[in-house]
Order: C-alpha cells, then sequence, then structure tokens
C-alpha cells in the first residue's frame, strides 16, 4: 500500500488523512521526553482525516502503522513497536510478546523538523510522494 505525506499550512497538529474507499485503523509511535510510546487506533472513514497529535511537533520523526477493515491489508514498514486491541498507549518498544502487545512493523515519516504535518494514506495503484505542501 502507498503513502504520501506532505505538511500542512495551517493549524500545527499531526494529521493524518485516508485518501482511501477503506475505512482504516492507525496507530501512532513516536519519541516523547520520557522515552518511546506507541497510541492507537484511530479509525478512519474512507476520505476521512483525524488529528493524531495537537500542537507543534516536538519530534522530526513519527511512525505510523495502519490497517485496511474493509479489503484487508495493511501500510507498515520495519520499525517494530508495541500494539494492542482495541486501545492502547504503550510505553517502551522492546520486549513486546513478553509484555503482552502484539508487534508489528510501522513506516517511518520524516517531517522534516516542521511544526506540523499531514500524511496522506493513499490506494495501492498510486505513487506515494512527499514533502512540505505549498
Amino acid at each position: 500500500m502507498c503513502l504520501l505525506a506532505v505538511s500542512a499550512p495551517a493549524r500545527a497538529d499531526l494529521r493524518l488523512c485516508n485518501q482511501t474507499e477503506s475505512k482504516v485503523g492507525v496507530s501512532l509511535g513516536y519519541r516523547d521526553t520520557q522515552g518511546w510510546v506507541t497510541e492507537g487506533w484511530w479509525d478512519l472513514k474512507p476520505k476521512g482525516c483525524e488529528t493524531l497529535l495537537s500542537g507543534s511537533l516536538a519530534a522530526r520523526f513519527y511512525y505510523v502503522y495502519a490497517v485496511d477493515y474493509t479489503r484487508g491489508g495493511e501500510w507498515g514498514g520495519r520499525a517494530m513497536m508495541c500494539t494492542r486491541d482495541p486501545e492502547f498507549t504503550v510505553r517502551g518498544i522492546e520486549d513486546c510478546l513478553a509484555r503482552g502487545f502484539d508487534r508489528n512493523g510501522f513506516f517511518e515519516v520524516d517531517t522534516g523538523e516542521q511544526k506540523n504535518w499531514t500524511i496522506q494514506l493513499t490506494e495501492p495503484d498510486r505513487t506515494p510522494k512527499a514533502g512540505p505542501k505549498p
């Protein structure tokens, strides 16, 4: 599956927009002042957007794992982090299974140290693009 990440000029938030025809579930990983944390699930309707973090972004890199509830499949990557169903906040990314959590691969989003960013989940047949929005 593909993704498109662009910054947005409006509010200072981390947002995710589901540009697919499917309902998707999204989890987010990032580093805060206390270390690694993963959170989820945000349920996004087809063509819907959701604010994952409010306010100016404090990190350059964020990590996303998303599941296509309608057609199956996922958006993932190589950064292994902890998740759980149905709702979760997990501190730390080590020993997920031993601590009773699931372990999934998240894809990295480089915000380029922008203060706001919007991630676009797109259909698998579209070419991903990334960069600041003009």
